[in-house]
């Protein structure tokens, strides 16, 4: 192709000529591990298209899309509104980085994010969820001069080396060595060990997920409302990650809000504040803590990054906002959120695989348990003998092969999939997964059926692969 100045940059044709090559590239030059990974488990599917809530691969076959980009894509992938702004922002030619004068478009965010959350005061733009975290272990030691930071066991808070340091799972940290002195884990919904905590230390603060992502467990309301409790008596801050959570995925703007009464010290967003557009995130703060790390005009950079308030996502983040609230997408992550769940529970006493369901809004887990059956336990057996990560996939691969929809496995040997649809969904998609998912556990109750086809088919690769999370 010629990419000469006078013919000038054709990302259409480029695309076009070599998306036929785009599998090899990326396993080739970004990559290798995890491309092979979707090979082996038939996630390698060639996507020419994205468009609200669902995917059409090259041959024009129409996909139900229940991964959302791990939760990028609330308002639905490339909305219009979304589109629209992009196009806007770029004819202003925004003088967005001079370093040396106030911005329009942060302020506005910020004022828009504030209003969600009425007893914060201040908004620190980031680029990302774990950049979020990595600010707010800052601001809590500078606000409490302490080093400590309690999270929670199976926490997912990001993989930067600040954020690394309060995941709850060792799988991440193998590897990387001496990480950062002081976290202190904590069993989720144990009010006990949270009393213990605090009889023996005064934290930093507490940084907790209102519903974890690996594995959808969501947060008893006592034991937040206890963290906040013990947290104010103890000058320890509050930090609610809802970089998954918020932004209506919940059926509240944030997670936490189902909680009369909690008012934590900081709120983490991020993933889908852009609609999924462009990286963003936004640690929202009590004005006291702003005035303890910028404590001062030589001190106003004392945290910052080069692309943190950039024009784009400030415009995409205000449009997302807009687009929750014209379109009732909250309302709807509640009523189909909870459409989905009452369906699912029903079918917990029908098929013996199936263990719990549980979940907040359109974020929901499916956890499978051993069996009683003996055929069905020797199966179970078999292949969490081969590898403890291989079961789910006899759920998601004909999830996908057979109904054309795409679900996600939440986490390191753990047999739960998670279900983080777009927030745009209506019934007539509810009900393509529920009888899809129906009819795969019908397959799956069946002797020979998928537990089988998936160990025989992923038994090679076990031991080498790990679940794609």
């Amino acid at each position: 192709m010629n990419l000469n100045k006078e013919d000038g940059f054709n990302l259409k044709q480029l695309l076009s000529e070599k998306r036929s090559q785009s599998s090899d590239l990326y396993s080739q030059y970004v990559n290798p591990k995890f491309a092979k990974a979707m090979q082996i488990i038939g996630f390698n599917r060639n996507y020419v298209k994205g468009e609200g809530n669902y995917l059409w691969d090259e041959k024009g076959e129409k996909y139900l899309d229940f991964v959302s980009g791990f939760g990028m894509f609330n308002m639905g992938r490339n909305h219009p509104v979304i589109k629209d702004t992009i196009k806007q922002y770029m004819e202003l030619n925004d003088p967005w980085k001079t370093s040396m004068s106030a911005l329009d478009l942060p302020g506005l965010l910020a004022e828009s994010l504030l209003k969600e959350v009425p007893h914060l005061d201040k908004v620190f733009f980031t680029n990302s969820g774990t950049e979020c975290v990595e600010a707010a272990l800052k601001f809590m030691r500078a606000t409490t001069g302490r080093e400590a930071i309690a999270y929670c066991n199976k926490a997912f808070h990001g993989l930067t080396y600040g954020s690394l340091s309060i995941n709850g799972s060792d799988h991440f940290r193998e590897g990387f060595l001496s990480l950062l002195p002081g976290p202190v884990k904590i069993p989720l919904n144990d009010i006990d060990a949270l009393h213990d905590l605090f009889k023996t230390s005064s934290p930093a603060g507490v940084i907790i997920e209102p519903v974890q992502g690996k594995g959808v467990y969501p947060a008893d309301p006592e034991y937040l409302l206890e963290i906040q409790k013990l947290c104010r008596k103890h000058n320890t801050l509050m930090i609610v990650d809802e970089v998954q959570t918020g932004m209506g995925r919940t059926g509240k703007m944030f997670s936490y809000q189902h909680v009369p009464g909690l008012e934590p010290d900081m709120v983490l967003v991020s993933k889908s504040l852009s609609g999924g557009m462009v990286p963003v995130g936004a640690v929202l703060m009590r004005e006291n803590i702003y005035q303890k790390v910028f404590s001062s005009m030589d001190r106003c950079v004392v945290h910052s990054s080069t692309f943190g308030s950039g024009g784009l996502p400030m415009a995409c983040g205000l449009a997302s906002l807009h687009i929750l609230k014209s379109e009732n997408l909250t309302e709807n992550a509640s009523i189909l959120g909870n459409y989905i769940l009452d369906n699912l529970k029903k079918m917990v006493p029908e098929f013996e695989l199936l263990k719990e369901v549980r979940g907040q809004g359109l974020m929901i887990g499916i956890e499978f348990g051993k069996p009683k059956s003996l055929g069905l336990r020797a199966a179970w057996k078999m292949i969490h003998a081969l590898d403890k990560n291989l079961f789910p996939q006899a759920i998601t691969m004909p999830l996908l092969d057979k109904h054309h929809i795409l679900t996600q496995v939440t986490g390191h040997n753990q047999d739960i999939i998670k279900l983080l649809p777009t927030l745009t969904i209506d019934k007539t998609d509810a009900d393509w997964f529920l009888e899809a998912f129906r009819d795969t556990l019908i397959d799956l109750h069946k002797t020979g059926g998928p537990i089988w086809s998936t160990a025989k088919h992923l038994s090679p690769f076990a031991g080498k692969k790990k679940a794609v999370q």
